[in-house]
């Protein structure tokens, strides 16, 4: 007699800079999302696959829910709306080191509809960085007392286990959604690698670059030397910001490549040519049409 398949969506959110995409990361044991110490990294819905036994679970990782200062904004807070239908459980990852902010209670009350109708789990990040954890997610919980509270670091391998253990068990019984050899994310190449671009870049810029940038690729070729030759673009707002993103002599922006091609390297096990340009495309941020434009597709505005 076959198996039976037991399969669900799993949305993961938080406001900005919890450690979401760390803990997808690690969920699925390969990195599939952009993580840097800066929030607003994720910007938009990421599916996450996960395929053990007879179970498969969907991740729906999301931006950081907060209040919008621009249509950029709007749309990532309307990526987390988005992704909270139609689930089978929700993640609500919390930084323990804090107490609540506004930011906090903004999750609580999206994900109140949803209380009764599916699991919602109170997840207490950066434990092993967490002075008074207990008292903390105290606090979160009373935020919303129906979730399920626990505690663990995305870094730790045996807390994300048991996770992801206790989520492949509420799965309910149905087909898979994704083959079983499906890549772990519903990426494209193209959105992956401009994606690790834009990592690298958050990671060295300052102040408001980093919120500035939007990466985009433009070509990807094969070269007859056996390099595979991507060209990819950097959006900015202002030319100020585009000469920060050089820097002097253009050295920040090849400390941007290099970084990014080692990774694209390490995952795709071949020499990469990566070719990165920038170009300054006025208030982007600002402007729903651009946001397409750059790959933002939802409506915004």
């Amino acid at each position: 007699m076959e198996e039976k398949t037991h399969s669900g969506f799993v949305s993961i959110v938080g406001k900005p800079n919890v450690g979401k995409s760390t803990l997808l990361n690690n969920l699925l044991g390969i990195k599939v999302a952009p993580v840097s110490p800066r929030p607003q990294t994720t910007r938009k819905r990421l599916r996450g696959i996960l395929t053990e036994g007879n179970r498969q679970i969907v991740f729906v990782d999301t931006p950081g829910l907060h209040q919008p200062m621009d249509a950029l904004g709007e749309f990532m807070d309307q990526e987390v709306y988005e992704a909270l239908a139609d689930v089978n459980a929700v993640v609500w990852v919390a930084d323990l080191r804090h107490p609540p902010t506004p930011e906090d209670e903004l999750v609580a009350k999206a994900l109140k509809p949803l209380v009764g109708k599916v699991p919602i789990l109170l997840v207490g990040n950066k434990l092993d960085e967490a002075k008074y954890p207990e008292e903390a997610l105290k606090a979160y919980h009373a935020l919303l007392p129906e979730a399920l509270p626990r505690m663990l670091s995305a870094l730790d391998e045996k807390g994300v286990g048991g996770l992801k253990a206790e989520l492949l068990a509420l799965m309910p019984e149905g087909p898979f959604y994704y083959p079983e050899d499906h890549a772990k994310s519903d990426q494209t190449f193209g959105e992956w690698v401009a994606e690790i671009v834009r990592e690298e870049a958050m990671k060295r810029l300052w102040h408001e670059v980093p919120y500035a940038i939007a990466t985009k690729v433009e070509e990807v070729a094969e070269r007859e030397n056996g390099i595979l030759y991507i060209k990819v673009l950097l959006y900015v707002e202002r030319p100020s910001q585009k000469g920060i993103v050089i820097g002097e002599e253009g050295r920040k922006l090849k400390e941007i490549g290099q970084a990014a091609r080692k990774q694209l390297e390490v995952f795709l096990n071949r020499r990469i040519y990566l070719d990165l340009e920038v170009k300054v495309y006025p208030d982007w941020r600002k402007d729903p049409e651009a946001l397409r434009e750059l790959g933002y597709r939802a409506s915004v505005g």
